[in-house]
């Protein structure tokens, strides 16, 4: 794939710098119909032609205040975007959007979310960052039989069991990093790969993902470690381990302010020129790119978007979005856009705007033509979507995630 027009490029990602400590919100917590196209009027459908829709109340779940605010923020931004290219419509149906503030954990997201089902009475949710306020309101939802579109937070078993009210946007923490392991067993031939991770269930299960495709591929793990979830700040210990193992190359997942320390010190432990960095993409998303800087350049990463896509509709998105909020989207503003459209689409093809009907629609979703990519839901509600092969390089003085190919799965 070609590199993105770079008039984008020249905007930067931020207007300014997301520090270390607010990075930590970048996945710390850490996914018969028709097609949607995003853009222009979204007509309605599914009932009698030329009835109108009852307005639809949507709930949107995303951390308004501490370390997760700028998720949050991507992610208002995302959805509203949505509705701004549909005329604040969702399906047909005129929206009314109740925002509530996540948090950064489930001591304010499961009484948020609580407060938009019984009080609120919304018809139905999208957002969440943290996997732990997912898995923490989950049975609400499954309960009262209201649709909830998880539009970040990746543990595997958010969606475990195919809920008719449970679906995700985003991704799952395996299928992230699983999308890596064939490729890069094939880089490495004969040598072996070292993995090293966070100690927190995110870290399991990405390594874990890795790990099952990479052996799989006739791969050989040189090591593993994991690190003290949220406490390490010194990494030389386990750089030392990499390597005294005499491996190829280096899996990792980390996120947020740890991202940005094993990034840094890798780099500075003189690691980065001889050993080889892969990783789940949210080492190099966002704000953490921002802050880790030069010592991210060359990281090869696996992803289900980058704002480099060059195709006709990641294009018109990055443009409509940069006129909108003078920025580049992100991952997490992408899951949210694509929330709205799923939650559109169920609309449309239920015909109804009750919590029951759109539960049902949802089901009859098919391909969602979205920026990353066109993408489906699976048995689970997870998404069936391309995972990319990215690589940070610097493009017209930016840092960007550049897209090296689409990765088989």
């Amino acid at each position: 794939m070609s590199i993105r027009p770079s008039i984008v490029k020249q905007l930067g990602r931020r207007a300014s710098l997301v520090p270390a400590a607010v990075a930590v919100a970048l996945v710390l917590a850490s996914c018969g119909g028709s097609s949607v196209s995003g853009g222009g009027d979204d007509d309605g459908g599914g009932g009698d032609e030329g009835a109108a829709l009852d307005p639809v109340k949507i709930g949107l779940l995303v951390p308004l205040s501490g370390v997760y605010a700028a998720l949050g923020e991507d992610m208002q931004q995302g959805f509203q975007l949505y509705l701004d290219e549909n005329d604040g419509k969702l399906g047909g149906a005129e929206v009314e959007v109740v925002e509530a503030d996540e948090g950064e954990s489930p001591g304010t997201g499961v009484p948020a979310a609580t407060r938009l089902v019984t009080q609120d009475q919304v018809d139905a949710v999208a957002g969440i960052v943290s996997s732990a306020v997912a898995l923490g309101v989950k049975d609400l939802f499954v309960e009262s039989k209201v649709p909830l579109v998880v539009a970040n937070a990746g543990a595997n078993d958010v969606t475990a069991g195919g809920s008719p009210y449970i679906w995700r946007s985003s991704f799952t923490n395996g299928g992230v990093a699983a999308a890596l392991g064939a490729y890069v067993a094939e880089q490495v031939g004969d040598g072996s790969v070292y993995l090293i991770s966070a100690d927190y269930a995110a870290g399991a299960e990405s390594t874990g993902g890795f790990k099952e495709t990479f052996e799989a591929a006739g791969g050989t793990i040189a090591g593993e470690a994991f690190t003290p979830f949220g406490t390490t700040t010194d990494w030389q210990p386990y750089l030392q381990g990499i390597r005294a193992s005499g491996a190829s190359a280096v899996y990792t997942f980390y996120a947020g302010a740890e991202a940005v320390g094993f990034t840094t010190q890798y780099n500075q432990f003189g690691l980065k020129g001889e050993i080889p960095l892969y990783a789940a993409g949210f080492l190099t998303e966002g704000g953490v790119l921002e802050a880790s800087g030069e010592a991210a350049v060359g990281i090869q990463n696996s992803l289900h978007y980058s704002d480099q896509i060059d195709s006709e509709r990641n294009n018109a998105f990055v443009e409509a979005y940069v006129a909108a909020y003078d920025e580049v989207p992100t991952t997490y503003a992408v899951q949210a856009y694509d929330a709205a459209a799923a939650l559109g689409l169920a609309i449309e093809a239920a015909g109804a705007t009750d919590s029951e009907s759109i539960a049902q629609g949802l089901s009859e979703v098919g391909e969602i033509d979205s920026p990353r990519g066109t993408f489906s839901f699976d048995e689970n509600h997870d998404p069936v979507q391309p995972y990319y092969l990215r690589e940070v390089q610097e493009v017209d003085g930016v840092l960007a995630n550049v897209v090296l190919q689409e990765l088989e799965q």
